[in-house]
């Protein structure tokens, strides 16, 4: 993090050990404080009714309020909320739901710590960040799709790569912020990218967007 100012980030999650560890960790990193926590989706709605922070990590199987109707809940209060979602295996089948919502990013719980980093870096900067073994998990369950994009999304594609924000490319294409974010969750399973930058990169690389 090279920001002069903390980010406010808050975890969300029942398991105690967990969260213990995961906050500690977080402390570590330049830039980053972690200044709430919760062990349910409900006491996490309550707080965001007064407050708002940078970045949420917010697990999915949580008592009182799970995280799919959290993520619901926190979007109608807070539209502009960076919620990252933190996952086991076997919470992938959740993936589309919870990017229709609006999520910024989804980590398996597994992941390296440096995965962390790197979605709080792309998600602090309006990007979005898939762990990488999920996305692999994901292309292998949609590998006949892999290579076939839609006209749609060779569009949107062409327009991440001129550096055009979600916003940008909804106003110019005549569609909603969310259905681009949509379409660009679906780019990257597709591709195999954590990120907008491996997205370009791979772009280029493979000829689909002529510098």
């Amino acid at each position: 993090m090279t920001s002069d100012k903390n980010l406010s980030v808050w975890i969300v999650d029942d398991h105690q050990l967990f969260r213990v560890g995961f906050r500690t960790l977080l402390n570590r990193i330049k830039g980053v404080k972690v200044t709430f926590e919760a062990d349910n989706g409900q006491a996490f709605i309550d707080q965001l009714k007064n407050e708002h922070p940078n970045i949420v990590f917010l697990d999915i199987a949580m008592p009182e309020l799970n995280g799919i109707t959290a993520t619901q809940q926190a979007m109608r209060i807070f539209p502009k909320i960076n919620i990252i979602i933190l996952s086991m295996f076997g919470d992938k089948e959740y993936y589309d739901q919870l990017v229709d919502l609006g999520i910024k990013g989804f980590l398996l719980k597994s992941c390296d710590f440096q995965e962390v980093v790197r979605a709080i870096e792309a998600v602090s900067t309006g990007d979005f960040y898939f762990s990488k073994e999920l996305l692999d998990q994901l292309s292998k369950a949609n590998s006949k799709e892999n290579n076939i994009f839609s006209d749609r999304e060779k569009e949107i594609l062409t327009k991440i790569c001129e550096g055009k924000s979600n916003q940008e490319i909804g106003d110019e294409l005549f569609i909603s912020k969310r259905t681009v974010e949509k379409h660009r969750a679906n780019l990257m399973v597709k591709t195999g990218c954590s990120n907008t930058a491996s997205l370009v990169v791979y772009a280029v690389k493979t000829g689909k967007y002529k510098v």
